[in-house]
C-alpha cells in the first residue's frame, strides 16, 4: 500500500469533496506506481451542509460529537479506480443518527483518542458504534470502503458470474 502524499479539500459540496479527494489520492499514487490498479477512498461527514473533518484535537473532537448529538448526519464515501490509464469515481452516502450524547459519554469518547484521523471525529467500527442510534445505507461506507460502490467500478473482483446490480 502507497500512502499518498495529497493535501484533501475540505470545503464544499459533500459529495464533489470526496470525490475530488479520491481521485487527487488515487491520482497522485497512479503517478507513482503507473503499471498498478490504484484504490483513492475519502470519507467526509457533514451536517447541515457543514463538513466535520479529521478533528485537530480532543477539543475539537469534542465539539464536533457535540454538534453531531441527537442528530442524522450524512457520510459520504468517494472512490476513485485508475487502471490502464483510466479513472472512473463512485460515491456512496448513508445516513446517521448519533444517540443524545452527554458529557459523559462524549467525555469517555475523547479519552479513548479513536477519533484520532477519523472524519466526524469517530470511528463505527470501533467503540464509536456506542454512539450511533442507527444508520440508513451502506454500513462500509461509513467505515470507509463501501465495497458495494467499489463492485460497481471493479465487477471483475466479483467471481465470474456474480450479479453486479
Amino acid at each position: 500500500m502507497i500512502e499518498p502524499d495529497a493535501e484533501e479539500l475540505e470545503q464544499g459540496r459533500p459529495e464533489e469533496v470526496a470525490a475530488d479527494n479520491a481521485s487527487h489520492k488515487a491520482n497522485v499514487v497512479g503517478e507513482r506506481a503507473p503499471d498498478a490498479i490504484v484504490l483513492g477512498v475519502d470519507t467526509v461527514v457533514s451536517l447541515d451542509g457543514r463538513i466535520y473533518g479529521k478533528p485537530a484535537d480532543a477539543a475539537e473532537a469534542g465539539r464536533t460529537l457535540r454538534a453531531l448529538s441527537g442528530r442524522r448526519h450524512v457520510v459520504t464515501s468517494g472512490i476513485c479506480l485508475v487502471e490502464c490509464g483510466r479513472s472512473r469515481t463512485a460515491i456512496s452516502t448513508t445516513t446517521v443518527e448519533f444517540r443524545a450524547l452527554g458529557d459523559e459519554l462524549i467525555a469517555w469518547y475523547v479519552a479513548l483518542q479513536e477519533w484520532r484521523g477519523r472524519a466526524g471525529g469517530y470511528a463505527i467500527q470501533g467503540r464509536g458504534a456506542a454512539l450511533v442510534a442507527r444508520i440508513e445505507g451502506d454500513y462500509l461506507g461509513v467505515v470507509g470502503l463501501p465495497v458495494a460502490a467499489l463492485m460497481q467500478l471493479a465487477p471483475w473482483l466479483l467471481p465470474r458470474g456474480a450479479a453486479t446490480r
